[in-house]
């Protein structure tokens, strides 16, 4: 069964994702379904995004409030 997934990232521990998170929950998205980075987007390295990609299933819908946290993965 598809599930809605959700990603957040700030860029430092002190920013605030709460207007992110905000809009994930709006979205109906589950705590349990949403993934947070507290890092720098310079680089792709981040413990929860590879956990979401890693989670998704076919026919999965990921919903990203800000599109500066996008990276598209492709899975060979």
């Amino acid at each position: 069964m598809a599930r809605l997934v959700g990603y957040a990232r700030v860029s430092h521990r002190e920013q605030n994702e709460a207007r992110q998170m905000v809009a994930l929950r709006k979205e109906g998205i589950e705590e349990s379904n949403i993934y947070l980075d507290k890092q720098s987007g310079k680089d792709f390295n981040r413990t929860q995004y590879r956990k979401m990609l890693q989670s998704l299933q076919g026919g999965d819908v990921i919903f990203i409030q800000s599109i500066d946290c996008l990276r598209i993965h492709r899975r060979s």
